[in-house]
């Protein structure tokens, strides 16, 4: 056993297992808000890539334009459906929003093909490409740096859920909705606030991961791995979102490295029924007991 190949390989997985965790935070967040299954959140990741990519490229913004103005409008985006999608459906069945957010994600993709084709792009290099190492394991810079910006926003969001008014009212609305409204909170503005928020964590998940891999119109093939890290970890759970995809960014590296890149997605899936085998809400899902 070669201990310093497995050093890196497990540095790897952890690196790009915080970029599934920050996507991971973004469907948690509008979950636990408004019960909402995102199916598209792949979709939106890919969303807020191409609108960094029209403003850096089509519009030769400078990056430090380009970034902000990719989030903020991805956030926007993020109103819209809210407001237009899924705000209308409040009161019916499950079924019917989850029904929505799968057709969101199709004319998502949709759009991306109308205006910027199925052809794979590359963006903008804005990351440094100095070479990172830890001991003697190297690590790609861009995973590295990628990793480190993702650590940044998580503990970012973490703190404004602890700080500031809006996330402790997006934290009461997630505990008690009823309770929240007698409170005096305004929980449809609450619900609109989850899904901007969401929204802009996505587009920077989006931008990054864009920015190692490339850009195209089947970037939601991302989102099936982070609907598994969810799944794993708890759709409730910002901490089972976190530890959930660190530890399918090591699976999926351990996997690809001792079996093949062909396995990656098996072993996601095969990591994802044993957990729900043995715990059926996830690591640190909650528990729900219906009484009949």
């Amino acid at each position: 056993m070669d201990w310093g190949y497995l050093f890196e390989i497990t540095l790897t997985g952890v690196a790009g297992g915080g970029l599934y965790a920050l996507a991971a935070l973004s469907f948690v967040l509008v979950y636990k808000a408004t019960r909402v299954v995102n199916i598209a959140i792949g979709e939106m990741l890919m969303a807020g890539a191409y609108l960094f990519f029209a403003f850096a490229t089509t519009l030769a913004l400078p990056l430090w334009l380009a970034i902000p103005g990719a989030v903020l409008g991805t956030g926007l985006l993020g109103a819209v459906i809210e407001r237009t999608m899924i705000r209308p459906l409040l009161g019916e069945p499950p079924i019917s929003v989850f029904m929505v957010t799968v057709g969101l994600g199709s004319i998502l993709v949709g759009l991306v093909e109308i205006i910027w084709t199925a052809d794979q792009r590359r963006l903008p290099e804005f990351m440094p490409n100095t070479p990172v190492t830890i001991g003697e394991a190297f690590i790609a810079p861009k995973v590295a740096y990628g990793a480190l910006t993702a650590v940044v926003l998580i503990a970012a969001v973490l703190l404004l859920f602890r700080f500031w008014r809006g996330g402790v009212a997006l934290r009461a609305t997630a505990s008690d909705q009823g309770a929240a409204y007698m409170m005096g909170i305004n929980v449809p503005r609450v619900f609109s606030l989850a899904w901007v928020a969401s929204a802009m964590i996505a587009a920077v998940a989006g931008i990054v991961v864009g920015a190692i891999g490339g850009i195209s119109s089947s970037m939601g093939v991302f989102g099936l791995s982070v609907l598994v890290v969810v799944i794993v970890g708890g759709l409730d759970s910002i901490l089972g979102a976190l530890v959930g995809g660190l530890f399918i960014g090591l699976v999926e590296a351990l996997a690809g490295s001792f079996l093949g890149a062909e396995y990656k997605l098996l072993a996601t899936f095969v990591t994802l029924v044993i957990v729900l085998m043995l715990r059926p809400y996830g690591l640190f899902g909650t528990h729900e007991i219906e009484r009949l």
